[in-house]
């Protein structure tokens, strides 16, 4: 869930909101009542080997519906959210 703080609690309370962005959390910014900025929590990264990749694309290849090869892929990678 999102929450929204103002620029004053975000520059009061920095050390709470990063522990909250440690814990998933995902914070709107609002500056005189206007949603300004998003913070969110950075996805870990995985590394992985050209054969590896190679592997898992071919098993999402082989997923019966796109709704299944959608969640190999954010399973692997992380979800989308460009579209929030």
């Amino acid at each position: 869930m999102t929450r929204t703080i103002t620029q004053a609690e975000l520059r009061n309370g920095s050390a709470g909101v990063m522990d909250a962005l440690e814990a998933g959390e995902d914070f709107v910014i609002t500056r005189n009542g206007r949603p300004v900025g998003e913070l969110r929590p950075i996805s870990p990264r995985r590394d992985m080997t050209t054969a590896e990749l190679k592997a898992l694309l071919v098993r999402i290849g082989r997923s019966g519906t796109a709704a299944e090869e959608r969640a190999e892929i954010d399973a692997t990678f992380g979800e989308d959210r460009l579209d929030d």
